[in-house]
C-alpha cells in the first residue's frame, strides 16, 4: 500500500471509533459532527508524527485539540495508534474515565493538555513551541482550531505573537466546516476572509479540502526553509460527508442511537 492508501485505512478506522465512542456515550450524548469532519486531518498527524506510543518522552513532536469538544477524533487516533487499549474506549463520559467530554491532561495516554475552554490552545502551543527552541529540540506543535473558535480574541493574540517570534516548529490548523455550536458562521458572526487575516499576520497560509488525504499530506510533510509558522486552512464537511451527519448541526452534540450507529457504519463500510 502506498502512504496515500495507507492514511486512508487509518481514516477509515478512525472515523469507525468516533461512532463506537458516541455510541458508548448512550443518552450522555456526544459531539460527533465537529470530530468527524477531523478524521482526515487527525489521520494524517498521526500517521506521520505520533508512530510510537512513548507518551511519557518530552522529545516528540505535541498535538494540542484546542477545539477540545471534537476530542473522539483525538481519543479514536490515541486508539488506533496503540497509545491506549479498546477497553478504555468503552469508558468514554463514564465517571473517573480518562476520556472525558474534553480532554483532561494525562501525559501517560498521550493528552499534553486540558483544553475546550474554546480560544486557549495557540497561546498553549505558542508556551510549547518556545520551550522547544530553547531546548534545540527539533519537534513540531499541531494546534487544530475551529473556525468558529476564531471569534475568540486569545486566537488573535497569539496568531500575531508566533510570526513575531519566528516559531516555525508551530502548525495551526483550523476545521473550517462552517459551523459552531448554536448555528453557522454566517449567522453568529462571519469569518469568511480568515486566509487574508492569518497571511497578513505573517503566517505561511495553505488552504486545501481538509478530507483529501493526499494533499494534506503534501502540506504537512513539506520540509520549507522558512522563519514563518504554517497556518493549514481546511476546509471541511461538518459530520464529514457521512449521509445522516453532513452539514447537519444537530450532531454537533447529540446521541447517537444503535441504528444511527449500525447506518453510519454501513455508510462509511460501503465507501470507496
Amino acid at each position: 500500500m502506498n502512504k496515500t492508501s495507507v492514511i486512508e485505512s487509518y481514516s477509515k478506522n478512525l472515523k469507525k471509533n468516533i461512532l463506537y465512542m458516541a455510541k458508548v456515550a448512550s443518552s450522555k450524548s456526544a459531539h460527533i459532527g465537529g470530530a468527524l469532519s477531523l478524521s482526515e486531518i487527525i489521520s494524517v498527524i498521526f500517521c506521520n508524527y505520533f508512530k510510537k506510543p512513548e507518551t511519557k518522552n518530552s522529545n516528540r513532536n505535541r498535538i494540542i485539540l484546542s477545539k477540545g469538544h471534537a476530542c473522539l477524533a483525538l481519543y479514536g487516533a490515541l486508539y488506533q495508534s496503540g497509545f491506549i487499549k479498546k477497553k478504555i474506549l468503552d469508558t468514554f463520559e463514564e465517571s473517573g474515565s480518562d476520556l472525558l467530554g474534553h480532554p483532561i491532561k494525562n501525559r501517560k495516554i498521550g493528552i499534553d493538555f486540558s483544553t475546550g475552554s474554546l480560544g486557549m490552545g495557540l497561546s498553549l502551543g505558542t508556551g510549547v513551541a518556545i520551550g522547544l527552541k530553547k531546548k534545540k529540540i527539533n519537534k513540531k506543535v499541531f494546534v487544530i482550531i475551529g473556525d468558529g473558535e476564531c471569534n475568540e480574541g486569545m486566537i488573535w493574540e497569539s496568531a500575531m505573537l508566533v510570526p513575531h517570534l519566528k516559531l516555525n516548529n508551530i502548525i495551526a490548523i483550523i476545521d473550517n466546516n462552517n459551523f459552531q455550536q448554536t448555528g453557522s458562521l454566517k449567522e453568529i458572526l462571519t469569518n469568511n476572509n480568515l486566509k487574508q487575516k492569518w497571511k497578513s499576520f505573517g503566517w505561511n497560509v495553505k488552504e486545501v479540502d481538509g478530507h483529501n488525504i493526499k494533499n494534506l499530506n503534501k502540506i504537512l510533510t513539506k520540509k520549507e526553509k522558512t522563519t514563518k509558522p504554517l497556518l493549514v486552512l481546511a476546509k471541511t464537511v461538518k459530520g464529514n460527508k457521512i449521509n445522516l451527519f453532513k452539514n447537519d448541526n444537530k450532531w454537533h452534540h447529540s446521541v447517537l442511537t444503535e441504528k444511527n450507529y449500525n447506518d453510519s457504519i454501513e455508510f462509511i463500510e460501503k465507501k470507496k
